[in-house]
């Protein structure tokens, strides 16, 4: 992956950075756009996971509820709606911030039915994909993914917030050990479990030919990461979904399986989709959102 790609965690409130990348003669145009799939898995009797794809905006998201039928359903569909309803920016501070309030007013949402409710847990994982120019940024809590496929490379991108992955990174469990650990299913973060959001991010800048995988658990815990990456590389986009899933569901599909896969190409520039100049449109915020 390139060097260029840097992890940030963000704080509220974003500000807008001061200096704005200037126009360029060298500016690049590309075209971004994705292809998304569902499926209960072979065990679940229900869905409670959620995709939503606004290409008008840069958005790209997948979530994995939490908190059983009619809770985590219910959880993940409203931070969709939340998103839907994001008016369509028009610089990548707005896209930011404006997918980060909207982050936020579906933690409030889950925060409030749970108290409603009084008892159990609403809750949902999430992990965005923003696009603006040629620039990129990548927003998760809890163990929902983001792949980057570069020039035949994948790299998981996000980091895992769960307990077994905390385990790993202490040097308590092997990458091995983890396999078989009876609490994988644990998270750490997600939308809904306190009153304030914890997100981290990934930026950089996007090439030609790349290709970026959002997932739930219900893929990357059934099949190897070398298998996703043969997936991945298929050449007709609209067909790794459904392949994907089949390989999760063929494991076992012991959970629900959502994957979405978005590709960049190069445009010419009398048919641009996304054009910018170099530069880091993404500098607004650091630290974490609390």
């Amino acid at each position: 992956m390139s060097d260029e790609t840097t992890r940030t965690p963000i704080r509220r409130p974003l500000h807008q950075p001061a200096d704005m990348p200037a126009a360029s003669s060298e500016s690049l145009s590309l075209r971004v756009r994705g292809v998304g799939a569902t499926h209960q898995g072979m065990v679940r009797r229900h869905n409670e996971d959620n995709l939503l794809l606004r290409p008008d905006a840069g958005l790209w998201m997948v979530a994995d509820g939490v908190g059983g039928a009619h809770a985590g359903d219910w959880a993940s569909a409203q931070i969709v709606e939340a998103l839907r309803e994001m008016p369509a920016p028009s610089t990548a501070p707005e896209l930011l911030a404006g997918a980060v309030a909207r982050l936020e007013e579906s933690n409030q949402r889950m925060v409030s039915r749970a108290a409603e409710r009084g008892s159990g847990m609403t809750a949902s994982t999430v992990v965005l994909l923003l696009t603006h120019g040629v620039h990129y940024t990548c927003l998760w809590a809890g163990d929902s993914r983001c792949y980057l496929l570069r020039e035949g490379v994948m790299t998981q991108i996000t980091h895992d917030h769960s307990e077994v992955q905390e385990l790993i990174d202490a040097g308590a469990l092997s990458p091995e050990e983890a396999e078989r650990y009876p609490r994988a299913n644990v998270i750490t973060r997600a939308l809904g479990v306190g009153p304030r959001v914890q997100l981290d991010r990934v930026a950089g800048r996007l090439q030609p030919g790349d290709r970026f995988l959002l997932c739930t658990d219900g893929l990357s815990r059934m099949i190897s990461d070398a298998e996703i990456a043969a997936l991945l590389t298929e050449s007709d986009i609209a067909s790794v979904p459904s392949s994907l899933i089949a390989a999760a569901l063929s494991a076992g599909g012991h959970d629900n399986v959502t994957v979405m896969v978005v590709t960049c190409e190069a445009a010419p520039q009398s048919d641009s989709v996304a054009t910018a100049a170099p530069g880091a449109p993404w500098a607004a915020g650091a630290g974490d959102v609390r």
